[in-house]
């Protein structure tokens, strides 16, 4: 008799442990769930179709940042320009409309900025040793100070008939904006999970030297992340020009902070080889989802802060229990 209650007890005691496993592996997901349920009872408006629209328009900038972001991480880096980045391609991007370039052409320019601006980056962390938060908090900095510039401290707005097609295109209801950010999120998890260039990241982040040992070009590798991630920052930029109808120097402000936010919610590892496409962007509907619900309900943007941070502190609690 003892000894199946003994039996009993172990079954019982397994089964609790395998479900306190599964809800630490998988606790963004069950946290994102939880403040979808909150925020439907707390706001009759917020599974309507516009809502969630407005949601996923605003922060397909952010999510495409992330994902920049994550590759950086995962080589055991860090990327605090992003923000400043963004509000280059922003500035740039209505300036040359301004200036009488057309949509299509402005756009192709500023991604080209873009990518200039993160193979600088890429250079002076990959070929010359600096310091990641060295180097990009520099770049921080000057891509800031030419976004004032060009901009005059001030918002552009955009001529019209410009980017107001692209803003208004929608195919199936769904805005063009919010598709092309799934097509960069499909494509980002292809090349994490099945390309070497993913899993390089990923290898580099958890043992640099085995890795420099084995004959990779370790370098090229980190550049190749810091410049896929400047390209991830100018979009961001070009897609808030295109969303607003106005560059603007102030854009991204605190982008960066929500970018490793979303990575570490997500369950990125900040000393890099550990961290996950799609986790990540769930990081980022967790953060929308707080910024929306808050706004809804009329809570000022303070708060937002603090429940934004506490999120971050259990979300690495969670990440150390489950190891």
């Amino acid at each position: 008799m003892s000894n199946q209650i003994s039996k009993a007890t172990k079954r019982t005691v397994n089964w609790q442990k395998k479900i306190i496993d599964i809800l630490l592996k998988y606790n963004m997901f069950f946290m994102l769930i939880v403040l979808i349920v909150i925020s439907t009872f707390l706001s009759s408006s917020f599974l309507t179709q516009n809502n969630i629209i407005n949601i996923l328009r605003q922060n397909v900038g952010l999510a495409i940042v992330s994902l920049g972001m994550l590759f950086v991480i995962l080589t055991g880096g860090i990327e605090l320009s992003v923000g400043s980045v963004a509000a280059l391609g922003s500035v740039v991007c209505a300036a040359l409309l301004v200036e009488g370039y057309n949509t299509v052409e402005a756009i192709i320019i500023t991604v080209l900025l873009g990518i200039i601006v993160g193979c600088i980056t890429g250079a002076l962390v990959a070929f010359t040793k600096m310091a990641p938060f060295v180097a990009t908090l520099a770049m921080t900095t000057i891509a800031r100070g030419i976004a004032y510039i060009v901009s005059n401290a001030g918002p552009i707005p955009t001529p019209s008939n410009t980017v107001d097609i692209i803003n208004n295109a929608r195919v199936l209801s769904i805005p063009v904006i919010v598709i092309f950010g799934l097509f960069v999120i499909i494509l980002f998890f292809i090349v994490h999970k099945y390309l070497s260039f993913g899993r390089l990241l990923i290898a580099i982040g958890s043992n640099e030297q085995a890795v420099k040992y084995s004959g990779v070009r370790v370098n090229t590798i980190k550049y190749g992340a810091y410049v896929l991630c400047g390209l991830c920052a100018i979009i961001a930029g070009i897609i808030s020009t295109i969303r607003t109808y106005s560059g603007s120097p102030i854009v991204g402000q605190g982008m960066e902070l929500d970018a490793i936010a979303a990575v570490v919610i997500g369950g990125g590892r900040l000393s890099g080889g550990k961290g996950y496409v799609l986790r990540t962007i769930v990081g980022v509907f967790i953060l929308a989802l707080i910024g929306n619900i808050m706004n809804l309900v009329g809570v000022p943007v303070y708060p937002q802060q603090i429940l934004k941070g506490v999120i971050i502190i259990a979300a690495v609690l969670m990440q150390g229990a489950n190891k």
